[in-house]
């Protein structure tokens, strides 16, 4: 049977940096696909139709997804607003699901507003769709605080720099774990991509060696 994974970048990517995760992904016997996207122009509800249009031209019986960062909340509403059929499971790596106070302190300056585009309107702001359990879904936060939060006046602990593990907090989440890693470091890590081929395998990661992510009820 073919499996295929659908990979869905954040803001302010264009999908390159997927470059090591996706050899690890096909070199588990995956199809690795790519959905690229911005987010000057068009909301995420938009952008999720076009998401939808991409995954059901791939030609394999199974399709998983792996979104980091912003891509997890186009996922949200891709699920929120289609009927998706076809079998699969999702890894979401360091998506603030529960909006962003990076994003927030952004917005509030003029200089700095334009960077999040359409990404704040039901999606960075906190308001994202609910999940409401569609399929298998793993989430992997990371606890190394080296990025852009740093620069905008810090953040709650644990975080990766970037997003507050409290911010990847999913309900209904099938399983999640916490790995020493940076927002972007999360893309490079031999260790989250040998989880990630895990959670595709099994629906769960597996959680001898890392730190659960504890239920959390939110989101």
């Amino acid at each position: 049977m073919r499996e295929a994974v659908v990979l869905v970048h954040g803001i302010w990517m264009n999908g390159l940096e997927f470059w090591r995760l996706r050899r690890a992904l096909e070199r588990a016997g995956y199809d690795c696909h790519v959905f690229k996207y911005h987010v000057w122009g068009k909301p995420l509800t938009e952008t999720a139709v076009r998401l939808h249009e991409f995954a059901e031209s791939i030609d394999a019986q199974v399709v998983h997804f792996v979104a980091h960062s912003l891509g997890g909340i186009v996922l949200l509403h891709l699920f929120d607003q289609f009927p998706f059929t076809k079998k699969g499971r999702i890894v979401l790596l360091a998506s603030p699901v529960n909006g962003s106070v990076v994003a927030r302190r952004l917005n509030h300056t003029v200089l700095t507003r334009w960077m999040l585009g359409q990404s704040m309107g039901q999606g960075l702001d906190g308001n994202a769709p609910s999940w409401n359990g569609w399929r298998e879904i793993g989430t992997i936060a990371g606890s190394l605080p080296l990025g852009v939060g740093l620069l905008v006046g810090g953040l709650d602990v644990p975080h990766d720099g970037t997003v507050t593990v409290e911010e990847t907090l999913l309900d209904r989440a099938t399983d999640g774990i916490i790995l020493p890693v940076s927002h972007m470091g999360i893309l490079f890590s031999t260790e989250v991509a040998q989880q990630v081929v895990i959670f595709l395998r099994a629906g769960k990661f597996d959680e001898a060696t890392v730190t659960p992510i504890p239920d959390s009820g939110m989101a």
